[in-house]
Formats: structure tokens, sequence, C-alpha cells
């Protein structure tokens, strides 16, 4: 070969990478993506407006949001599953990660990193949605139970504000409390005490146990701990059996504390109707009593805690965006969900849904809004625990909670029956 053929084939070959370089890459960028999105609750009109700058400026993607039925949810999803035709996106509550973690990616640090995390989300969201500085699930919004109070019963009977305490709800409860000439209840100072007609009777009896120091689940998590025991002044004390027991005896008419039983309504109902003067409750229904009762006078306040502890405890309800171990495009699906669950697009969401907020860069804009400040402070002090699998666990709970109120059990015999179900359930 002569030198003039090399200079041929290295002009030739040169030219082509400059051809490829100049036009050929102008084509070049991310593959296209669908991603599928699995909701509850938020309807597509929530996100609209999101979903349509982002697919603006990433062109490549594009969003496919399904509301789900509540009721059928979690059953959906995981028949979903099974066949490989589940989403890409899907919300998890919070006590899910335990049971579905099998199914989801974590997050990559190059997206955020784990100290990012920490600072930008309330404390319970590390708790709820990782595992060994792995993030599984990143909420837009965390609820927590508190206290809603009829302010035309408590300033009829001389009460300006509700108890912050537990000890002097029981002394409120003496003067809520409105009996017929037979001794019956007709109106409930509080309604709390069953699980049947309690909303949420399970996480109240939670909370309860967090406030009085409960241990729930062992530190390797292979076993509960509900009925532990720990040492208090030098005597062996039960947490767990004591919580139970306060939370009972508000439907135990042998009891100071006596305001509620299995004959009353629904507990929102009760609230509604006028027959309960308190009751603990999420923030999610203040839009229910005010559709169902407009003109029922009624404020919120905290969730009363134990007196002289050092420190608030409240309990979280929330839901959070999670990727699925099968999406096609994982990267792509976690940078969604960092974009809806950034500072501004979470301020959009809770301007628009009314809901508190999961970020601690935008308590401060909400401690003083009337409906959602005292939801917006206690996501700061708010706490869960680990159920491996909480459906379960919430229906063990409420079996009992009725075998005290029904007389089956002591409060004793129920919690080692409690603590026998859960842990074989963890086995």
């Amino acid at each position: 070969m002569t030198r003039k053929q090399i200079f041929i084939i290295i002009g030739g070959v040169t030219a082509i990478i400059i051809v490829l370089f100049f036009f050929g890459g102008r084509g070049v960028g991310p593959s296209p993506a669908v991603l599928t999105i699995w909701s509850v609750f938020d309807d597509v009109d929530i996100f609209s407006e999101v979903f349509e700058k982002y697919q603006k400026a990433n062109k490549h993607i594009t969003i496919k949001y399904e509301k789900k039925d509540f009721a059928e949810y979690e059953k959906e999803l995981v028949n979903a599953f099974a066949i490989d035709q589940g989403p890409d996106i899907l919300l998890i509550h919070n006590t899910w990660l335990p049971k579905h973690k099998n199914k989801l990616n974590e997050v990559s640090l190059e997206l955020i990193s784990f100290v990012d995390f920490k600072n930008q989300f309330v404390d319970v969201v590390e708790k709820d949605f990782t595992e060994d500085q792995k993030i599984y699930a990143l909420p837009l919004y965390v609820d927590t139970l508190a206290l809603y109070y009829n302010k035309d019963y408590l300033n009829s009977t001389g009460i300006s504000n509700p108890a912050d305490t537990w000890e002097d709800i029981i002394e409120d409860l003496n003067k809520l409390v409105k009996r017929d000439q037979f001794g019956g209840i007709e109106r409930a100072g509080m309604a709390i005490g069953t699980a049947e007609n309690i909303n949420r009777s399970t996480d109240i009896l939670g909370l309860l146990m967090l406030q009085n120091g409960t241990k729930m689940v062992s530190d390797d998590k292979s076993q509960t701990s509900l009925d532990d025991s720990v040492l208090l002044d030098g005597n062996s004390y039960y947490p767990g059996r004591d919580a139970l027991r306060f939370y009972t005896d508000f439907a135990s008419p042998a009891k100071r504390s006596y305001t509620w039983n299995r004959q009353m309504p629904y507990s929102i109902d009760a609230f509604i109707e006028g027959r309960a003067a308190m009751m603990l409750n999420y923030s999610y229904n203040i839009p229910i009593i005010k559709e169902k009762a407009p003109y029922l006078n009624f404020e919120v306040s905290y969730a009363p805690q134990i007196q002289g502890r050092a420190f608030d405890v409240n309990y979280a309800n929330y839901w959070g965006f999670a990727v699925s171990k099968k999406s096609k495009a994982i990267n792509e699906a976690w940078k969604l969900i960092l974009y809806l669950t950034n500072r501004e697009n979470s301020r959009t969401y809770l301007e628009t849904t009314r809901k508190p907020t999961a970020r601690k860069d935008l308590v401060d804009l909400q401690k003083d809004d009337l409906e959602l400040g005292v939801f917006a402070n206690q996501s700061l002090t708010a706490q869960s625990w680990y159920q491996i699998d909480n459906n379960t666990i919430e229906t063990i709970l409420a079996e009992a909670i009725e075998s005290v109120i029904l007389g089956s059990a002591t409060v004793n015999r129920s919690m080692e029956t409690t603590v026998e179900k859960i842990n074989l359930l963890m086995k």
C-alpha cells in the first residue's frame, strides 16, 4: 500500500468520524420512557400541571397516572407484580416497607444523598421508608392523630381550651359527659375506649403505647416487645399493658374515666351528630366533617400527652411514592419522584390538597394555619413502629381491645395472647 493510499484511508475515516459527531450525534438523547403511576385518594387533576411541566422539560418521558380504589389497591398491586404488570411508581403506606420491600428499588445516592434526605424530611420518614441507609420511598405529607373538639360543648362547660395532658383530659370528661335519666351515656366526653365503633382505634392504642415508653419490637425486628417489662423505681412495670388498660378504662363503667361504650354510634358519626364532645383523628377528616356538618363549631388541638414527659410523642399515618424493582426505567422513575417531592412542588401539592407537610422546610409555612398548623407541628414529633403486616396486626390489636371490654380476658392475658399472635406472624 502506497503512502498516498494510506493518507486517503485516514482521511476517509476522519471524515466519517466528523460526520457522525456533528450530525449523527445530534439525534442521540435519553431513551423514551413511559412511567406508570398507581396512586390512591388523589385525582390526576392534582398533578396535571406538574406532570405537564415535567414532560415539557423531559420530552422523552410520558407519564400515565392511575387512581386506584383504596379498598382493593394493595391486593391489585400484589396481583399485578405477580404477573410482571405492576406500575413503575407506586404509593405505599408508611407501614408497608416490611412486607413489600422485596418489590421495591432504592433510590440511587447519586440522585439524593442520605444526609440531604434526612435534612429535608421529618424524622419519622427515615424510620418508615429507609433501611441500612437505603431510601425506598418519599412522601408528600405526614398526617398525625390530633384532638378534635366541639367548641360549643367545651365553652358551655367552662372549658376554654382542651386539655393537653391525659390526666387533665379525664378531669374534663366528667364535665362533658351527659347522661340520661337511667345513667346511660347520652353524650360522650370523648370517643375512645373500644375497637369496633372507634375510627382508627388501634392507632390510638399505638399512640398510647409509644407515649408510655413501650418497646414495640425487638432490636433485630424478629419479635414483638409489646409485653416486655421495664424497671421503674426498682419494680417491674409493663408499659404496653398499662396503655391497653388506660385505653379500655374509657369504656369501663367502673372507672372514673368512663365516657364511651359499644352501644354508641361510630366515632366520626357521633362527633358529627353532637354525641361526642371530642375525638382523636387525622387531618383528612376535616373536609368530611365540614361537608356533613357545615354548622358544627369544631376545632383541632394537639394530641394529649403524658404529664411530665420530657418530649412529645405523636402518631404518624401517611403514604409515599416508591419505585418498582421491575420497572424498566428505575432512574427516570426516581427523578420524577424527587421532582414531585421537592420544596416547590410539595408546597403546591399541600396548598391544593390541604394536607400537612412531610418536609421540614415547609413546617414554618403551615404552623400558623388554623386547620393544619397542629398537624404540621406534630409531624416533627411523629412516631410509628415496625409492623410485619399492618392489616393483620390491626386485627390482632382490635381483638385485644374487645376481649378486655367484653370481659373475656384480663389485660394481662390479652397482652400475652397479642404477643403470641404477632410473634407467630413474624416467624
